[in-house]
């Protein structure tokens, strides 16, 4: 017996418009699902400037009682010490180390329950808690531990967003087209950042709780959504399950490769034309942790996003930063500037998905960009700043090349390995599988700002140092699985030839 599809769609209605229809709409959902979690994310970063600020330039109330030579009257306390930074540190890190920690357990939960069910619950709860640290504002909440809980607690509930919705999309595709699709689709994040940033933008400077509660009621809201329109598998409705794997000749000569040959079967899931229902008692188990790590390629692509993720997330945290120091901008300058390495980010998570897809080689792709990418930060760090013109530019080319190997890694390579052939057609183990790449990256995550925070005071050029260390590590780590790659072309245009 197939499971209930969900209440807001009646598959029988709707499945003679086609399986490119349901796709469609599943790519949609799932995209809105992760923009509003890195909308709940955002508002942080703009709100650090209200809760810390020259209060000498802030004009008081008539009705003040502060004393004229009172310079922190306008601050938000606990932040309002001389220690304000140590402390906004400390709310960023309970939410980086709360997410690396809770992503490694969220996969296990994510392939055991109903996708539908465990999106819905983690949208309500992020945005509840991201509403309740809002809600410090209007409540009068003058304590750190309040901050740093409501932190950690949105930490662990929004580890339920990306393992849900990647086993989601990959349940939907299959590999001939992943990495084109996921590069599009991986724009989400992007556009969560900005959309975050303008909605924190309009209260920031009046009632910055509702920066926080206007971004978690939204994403509560689409939470219902997404329990009444979310099909997790395309046998729900009747369709076509994905084709992920290419001919039967290459599995048996390539059984250990991430990927296939680059001449091997492309052709779209979308065309398959095989058809089946799910069955409740032939369902396949579902994975161990330690069973999704013998899966190859796992271990090397996780190690190698902890490193790639540590240089991206120093740049989200830290660039607006640097361009102020360095060039002297205003906040919003920089901060206006900044996001240029976002768009490069897209571009660059495109590109890497379309490439990817036409060589066939997930990790030869990611090892390039990181291998051009580590001389592109010396030269941004070096002749970057010299005119706004060349800024522009390298802050593109950094941006696609540092976001480029993550985004490919974070979507594609982690639905690859997911429904990987060793796995022998069971699928269960794509949200782990996810959970595990994306945990270990959360890791660089939480360590590449905190330990900008501890070298900037010596200098930025021993930053972009530490970056570069990073990147080049991220490249080694792919060696041996892109000399695999390497040796299944090699055997692919042998066959050819022969």
């Amino acid at each position: 017996t197939c499971p209930s599809p969900p209440l807001g769609l009646c598959p029988k209605q709707l499945v003679s418009g086609g399986e490119r229809w349901y796709r469609a709409f599943i790519l949609l959902i799932t995209f809105l699902i992760y923009t509003c979690y890195h909308m709940s994310r955002k508002p942080i970063s703009v709100v650090k400037s209200r809760l810390h600020r020259n209060c000498s330039e802030v004009i008081q109330p008539l009705n003040s009682t502060h004393s004229l030579n009172d310079t922190t009257w306008c601050n938000w306390a606990p932040f309002d010490k001389s220690n304000y930074k140590e402390l906004l540190g400390a709310v960023d890190n309970a939410f980086l180390v709360a997410y690396a920690i809770g992503m490694f357990i969220s996969g296990i939960f994510g392939e055991r329950l109903p996708l539908r069910y465990y999106l819905t619950a983690g949208m309500l709860l992020s945005g509840l808690f991201t509403s309740l640290f809002g809600l410090g504002y209007f409540w009068n909440i003058h304590v750190l531990w309040y901050f740093v809980l409501v932190q950690i607690f949105n930490g662990l509930v929004q580890t339920t967003g990306w393992p849900a919705v990647v086993s989601c999309v990959g349940n939907w595709f299959g590999k001939g087209k992943r990495g084109l699709i996921m590069g599009i689709w991986n724009s989400h994040t992007s556009v969560g950042n900005i959309l975050g940033s303008l909605l924190a933008g309009v209260w920031v400077d009046q009632q910055w709780g509702l920066s926080f509660v206007v971004p978690g009621v939204i994403t509560a809201i689409m939470g219902i959504i997404t329990f009444f329109f979310l099909i997790e598998y395309p046998e729900d409705v009747d369709c076509a399950p994905p084709q992920h794997h290419g001919n039967p000749e290459e599995s048996q000569d390539h059984p250990e490769d991430p990927a296939n040959g680059p001449h091997c079967n492309k052709e779209s899931s979308l065309e398959s034309a095989v058809t089946c229902s799910k069955d409740a008692s032939a369902q396949p188990t579902a994975i161990s942790f330690f069973g999704a790590l013998r899966i190859p390629g796992v271990v090397e692509f996780s190690l190698c996003l902890l490193f790639a993720k540590l240089v991206s997330y120093t740049f989200l945290y830290w660039l607006p930063l640097y361009i102020s120091n360095v060039v002297h901008f205003t906040a919003k300058e920089a901060g206006d500037l900044s996001t240029l390495f976002d768009v490069g980010g897209i571009i660059g998570g495109i590109l890497a998905g379309l490439i990817s897809d036409y060589i066939n080689g997930r990790a030869t792709t990611c090892c390039v960009m990181l291998i051009l990418a580590a001389p592109m930060m010396f030269l941004y760090n070096h002749v970057g700043q010299n005119g706004i013109g060349i800024s522009i530019v390298m802050l593109l080319i950094c941006g696609a090349l540092v976001n480029g190997p993550y985004a490919l890694i974070t979507t594609a390579v982690s639905a690859d390995l997911g429904t990987h052939k060793s796995l022998k057609g069971n699928a269960k183990a794509l949200s782990t599988v996810t959970a595990i790449i994306d945990g270990t990256g959360s890791i660089g995550a939480a360590l590449g700002p905190l330990l900008a925070g501890l070298i900037s005071p010596t200098g930025w050029n021993n930053v972009f140092y530490m970056l570069i260390a990073a990147d080049v590590l991220a490249c080694l780590l792919l060696c041996r699985l892109v000399y695999k790659e390497i040796l299944a072309w090699k055997s692919s245009l042998g066959r050819d030839r022969g």
